[in-house]
């Protein structure tokens, strides 16, 4: 005699799923566009996850937005999870003045290391390189001359060839270095190489969410920062603040909308284009050729309505195309904050 089949049990309550559960939901629910989410787990816990998540299950959507919002605001509101900070700066705050706490949480941020040269021991020596090859030969060589041997030969490697000779040269007649001089290179490192890559290594749990949001679909997005507005409004803020969104190209300057256009497919744009605001539009229309523009407003035309989840992608696409050319230095992006919005 046959068995009846088994009725699948859905799970509607988040409250009967243990801690490994509801870790699982969250990171079936994100998909794999997040490693950095499983890069932080050790091998026992994504061992755990792993299991719960194989017997898992069918899971209601209304649990998995309950568990994404609790993950959301639990991340947002403390920072705790990621090792923020943000806390650490709040607290140092209420009793010092602001310079020292800047200069302190700049100190924490950046390389270990008692003395400058300590630290500078402790950068990469790409990045290193990369900064000092803008700067005087003389300099360099005093630079190199206090790390130690085996970073000043790999910084050497990574610098441009007839470059690196010339520090050479200047090492080998180089004599003793005064300290009036080594105070203010020591001063020129800390406040422009140092605090640069303090705040560039810099990052927090909701630059973290807002990269995740960014990869929502737009209903998916404001379904979920409407749910967290309604438990932490100013962490909602902060994370719509820190994203970067499609209409976010309208801060573009002109050179940057002429590389992002050159780089995109033109099938592509169309459809990003249709689903755009009337200015952003124009903008993108103002910076091709007539005959360019003509084209693609026919070709809008042409494709007659269109579903939004394909106009999301397309300009999803977009918005990484224009990331990946910001990451390359080939244009800057401004993000909803306006904190680097550029004036002219």
């Amino acid at each position: 005699m046959a068995r009846a089949p088994t009725k699948k049990v859905v799970i509607e309550d988040p409250a009967k799923l243990s801690g490994p559960e509801k870790a699982a939901v969250i990171l079936l629910a994100l998909g794999e566009d997040h490693p950095r989410l499983w890069e932080s787990l050790d091998e026992e816990e994504i061992k755990e996850i792993s299991q719960a998540m194989a017997a898992l299950g069918t899971v209601a959507s209304t649990v998995v937005e309950e568990l994404m919002v609790e993950f959301v605001s639990g991340m947002a509101g403390s920072g705790s999870v990621m090792g923020s900070f943000e806390q650490t700066q709040r607290l140092l705050a209420s009793f010092m003045p602001s310079d020292r706490v800047d200069g302190l949480m700049e100190e924490i941020r950046g390389p270990a290391g008692r003395t400058m040269w300590d630290k500078l021991g402790n950068v990469n020596e790409a990045v290193l390189a990369n900064y000092l090859k803008n700067e005087y030969p003389q300099t360099v060589a005093v630079v190199l001359s206090k790390i130690k041997p085996d970073h000043a030969s790999r910084v050497l490697t990574a610098l441009p060839e007839d470059f690196a000779l010339e520090c050479v040269q200047r090492m080998l007649r180089m004599e003793p270095v005064q300290r009036d001089i080594l105070d203010k290179i020591e001063q020129t490192l800390r406040t422009e190489f140092m605090s640069n890559l303090a705040r560039t290594s810099k990052r927090d749990s909701h630059e973290l969410m807002a990269d995740i949001f960014n990869s929502f679909d737009r209903q998916t997005e404001a379904r979920f920062i409407g749910a967290l507005e309604e438990r932490n409004r100013e962490a909602a803020e902060r994370i719509r603040a820190l994203m970067f969104v499609f209409e976010d190209l309208n801060k573009l300057d002109p050179g940057g909308v002429q590389t992002l256009l050159r780089a995109v497919d033109k099938d592509s744009l169309g459809l990003a284009m249709k689903g755009a605001s009337e200015s952003l539009r124009e903008m993108f229309f103002s910076n091709m050729s007539e005959r360019a523009s003509k084209i693609m407003r026919e070709d809008m035309e042409s494709m007659g309505p269109v579903r939004l989840k394909d106009v999301d992608a397309a300009q999803t696409a977009m918005v990484q195309v224009a990331k990946d050319l910001a990451a390359k230095g080939e244009i800057m992006l401004v993000g909803q904050s306006g904190d680097d919005e550029l004036i002219y």
